[in-house]
């Protein structure tokens, strides 16, 4: 198998242009359909994988992780069509997660707890799930080839390597769970509200780096080491890897319920913003206060900016305060720079695992109105435009009667 998939890379040895539209350019259109085969010849991969993400506009890193992962074409999983399991790099004999085309895992030897998820309670025509390397650039090289939607692409040849990047138009943001998924509210002002770019290398005609860039995050991965079909996914045996003494445990089954908060004390809390500042709950003297738990790249909190702009404007005379508790990203530069480019004037805090514990957080953005006891008159979970502005301004004006 190696043997010809090498074979048949040597094949592809075409002269590109610099720069040059893929659209209705049948040479360029060439290119990627026999890239895309060459991605078809790998039934198994594996490889060492770095994933960064940094805040929109922005190239500063705020989260970054390392994995060594095992990759298996699966026919038989309908939704990804992949099979595969991360390691850690360090010790590729440590399994974190995997998924087996019928559920899940999360290995946490602290706990000392095994996490399925056989996506029962998934209600969504798609498994969320972020596909490996190889899955996911071809199912985005196979979009760009095949879809009726408004795109434009573009190769670049840079010698050893080149660079094809599709930029994708509309109303829709598009993403890839194996197939592409269409989500009808992005959190985009332009026109273009999705581009992929990836780094295919000339030595084997195979990508080796992807950068995704949506309006709410942009995120990186690239893989090295990369060895092919050295193995089947008859050998690909999740539970081999599963250290003893661990429990299993199900999600959706015995997670403790959110208790409703409305009506209690604000549990106290001491933070530190970028800066190192130490914040705690009790600086704050305002009438009312609102605590927004958030996180860069997430698109309903980054959404939500204008309109906390806006009644930061609208209250600063009615002894309002605002502070918002980062719960994704411990990268104190990259929130730094996430606060500067949004210009965020309000308390930026990081959050611990104490206080994303006792106030409940399961997603973001999540909004808590305090009165002047700091008694939680309101939680609000997630955020829409306009709706949730209307929710807030309502309960805000109650509380300043």
């Amino acid at each position: 198998m190696r043997t010809r998939f090498y074979l048949f890379t040597a094949f592809l040895s075409l002269s590109l242009p610099v720069v040059q539209s893929c659209k209705d350019n049948p040479g360029n259109n060439d290119f990627l359909k026999k890239v895309l085969a060459n991605i078809d010849q790998i039934k198994s991969a594996t490889y060492f994988s770095t994933i960064y993400a940094s805040a929109p506009g922005d190239t500063a890193k705020f989260n970054s992780y390392d994995w060594y992962k095992k990759e298996y074409f699966n026919t038989a999983d309908t939704f990804i069509g992949s099979s595969f399991a991360l390691f850690q790099p360090f010790d590729t004999s440590k399994m974190y997660y995997f998924y087996d085309g019928l559920a899940q895992a999360y290995i946490d030897t602290d706990i000392k707890t095994i996490e399925i998820d056989s996506f029962k309670a998934n209600t969504l025509p798609f498994r969320p799930i972020g596909p490996p390397f190889f899955n996911y650039t071809k199912n985005i090289i196979k979009y760009a080839l095949e879809t009726k939607d408004s795109i434009t692409t573009e190769l670049k040849d840079f010698g050893d390597s080149v660079l094809f990047s599709l930029a994708v138009y509309g109303n829709s943001q598009v993403e890839f769970f194996g197939k592409p998924v269409y989500n009808k509210n992005p959190y985009s002002t332009g026109k273009k509200v999705s581009r992929y770019d990836i780094w295919i290398s000339k030595s084997n005609y195979l990508p080796y780096r992807y950068r995704r860039n949506m309006s709410t995050s942009t995120s990186w991965e690239a893989c090295t080491n990369v060895k092919y079909n050295n193995t089947g996914i008859e050998d690909f045996i999740p539970s081999n890897y599963f250290p003893p003494d661990l429990k299993i445990a199900v999600r959706g089954e015995g997670e403790q319920k959110t208790v409703d908060m409305s009506g209690k004390v604000a549990p106290d809390w001491t933070l530190k913003d970028y800066n190192g500042t130490t914040v705690a709950l009790k600086d704050f003297r305002s009438k009312i206060l609102i605590i927004e738990f958030t996180g860069i790249g997430c698109g309903p909190c980054h959404a939500s900016i204008p309109f906390q702009k806006r009644l930061l404007a609208d209250n600063k005379l009615k002894s309002f305060e605002l502070i918002s508790i980062e719960t994704w990203s411990k990268n104190l530069e990259g929130i730094k720079r996430y606060c500067i480019n949004n210009n965020l004037n309000h308390k930026y805090l990081i959050s611990s695992g104490e206080v994303v514990k006792d106030y409940q957080v399961r997603r973001v953005p999540v909004f808590y109105l305090l009165d002047e006891n700091r008694v939680i008159r309101s939680v609000i979970q997630g955020y829409e435009k306009e709706t949730t502005d209307k929710e807030i301004r309502d309960i805000i004006n109650d509380l300043i009667k």
